[in-house]
């Protein structure tokens, strides 16, 4: 029965792994199709727009477009659309949709393409927000534990240094003497409990009884294995058993997106170091693609884009390479939300406090 059991918690083991991490995937994957769908319906309307200009106007705008580079919005109109609305730069305009950056260098100017670009963000901000809260757990669950097991290393090494030499021998052999003295007594059995009863000692035929008594209970735990196996067996071999014990798991882990967050209670400073080490990664590997930028100006690209700023004043020549950044700007989006409820939280205890010290002064 243990080797026809093993398997079963294999499995049993995996199947709850799996559905634990499918919300996370589902809705990741959710993201990304989302983003590829939109990235294919901006690139053909938008991209297959007419422009209507005449030559002189054209020309015009050509020469206002060479004095002045940063003139993007009159680009739009005498350069090709095919240009700009390729696959890639219409992923890139649909990130800086559903995330609420919205650079402003590029932007719908058919009617339908706004009338769609308002129906996409209506869907696809919300489903961003839920990535990033369900995210956030995940970046939650890993900061507090780190943050608690550095606690932990501190106070131990903080423990080592206060406690001397002597005074630790002195209580290493005050815990000796007292567990010396100390008889730990293990549990009876059920035979060794009905001897040392006087009423059992006068009548040898108890001794019987309580044989059969062991016996009884040896037999009834048999009964119980076998019966829990059976039941495993069953479950693994009735679907619609199975599939009602799956249903019910991927709703509580639904119902759990979001709550590790609340429970979220670190050092505002530390997030703020790990927020300027994290934009500082960034700004150090972008210029390497970006030659234009140096670091100070990659960091302040990267910290409005990650605040979902966005004033568009630095533009990127290569995009599709700040693609690959994506899954960083995700992360980096949950480490400011996370930072910026840190910092509400502590606003909250801050008038919380300043109310009760004037309400307990002009009382």
């Amino acid at each position: 029965m243990a080797s026809t059991s093993q398997p079963l918690r294999g499995k049993r083991a995996c199947k709850k792994i799996f559905w634990a991490v499918f919300p996370h995937a589902c809705f990741i994957l959710s993201l990304v199709i989302y983003a590829f769908l939109g990235a294919l319906m901006f690139s053909h309307i938008e991209g297959n727009r007419k422009v209507n200009l005449s030559e002189e106007y054209r020309k015009f705008l050509q020469n206002l477009w060479y004095i002045s580079r940063n003139l993007s919005a009159e680009r739009d109109w005498f350069v090709n659309p095919k240009d700009i609305w390729t696959f890639f730069g219409s992923l890139f305009f649909c990130c800086t949709v559903f995330t609420t950056v919205g650079y402003g260098n590029t932007y719908p100017v058919t009617r339908i393409g706004k009338y769609l670009c308002m129906l996409y963000a209506l869907f696809g901000i919300p489903l961003m927000f839920l990535v990033l809260t369900d995210m956030g757990d995940i970046l939650a669950t890993v900061l507090s534990k780190s943050y608690n097991e550095f606690k932990k290393l501190q106070s131990k090494i903080l423990a080592s240094k206060l406690c001397s030499g002597s005074a630790c021998n002195k209580g290493d052999e005050l815990k000796t003497r007292a567990q010396s003295k100390v008889v730990i007594s293990e549990p009876l059995t059920i035979m060794e409990l009905l001897k040392n009863q006087p009423g059992v000692k006068r009548k040898p035929i108890k001794y019987r009884n309580a044989e059969i008594f062991e016996m009884l209970i040896a037999r009834e735990n048999e009964h119980t294995k076998l019966a829990r196996n059976k039941s495993i067996e069953r479950w693994s071999s009735c679907p619609e058993l199975a599939r009602g014990k799956t249903m019910s798991r991927v709703i509580e882990n639904f119902d759990k997106i979001g709550k590790q967050l609340e429970k979220f209670d670190v050092p505002f400073v530390l997030m703020v170091l790990v927020i300027f080490v994290y934009i500082s990664c960034a700004a150090a590997i972008l210029p390497n693609w970006e030659t234009r930028l140096d670091f100070q100006e990659a960091f302040y690209f990267c910290f409005i884009t990650l605040t979902t700023i966005g004033f568009g004043d630095t533009q990127l020549e290569h995009p599709k390479f700040f693609l690959f950044f994506s899954l960083y700007i995700i992360i980096g989006m949950e480490i400011v939300f996370i930072a910026f409820k840190l910092g509400q939280d502590r606003l909250i205890g801050l008038y919380k406090k300043n109310w009760s010290l004037y309400h307990l002064i002009y009382q």
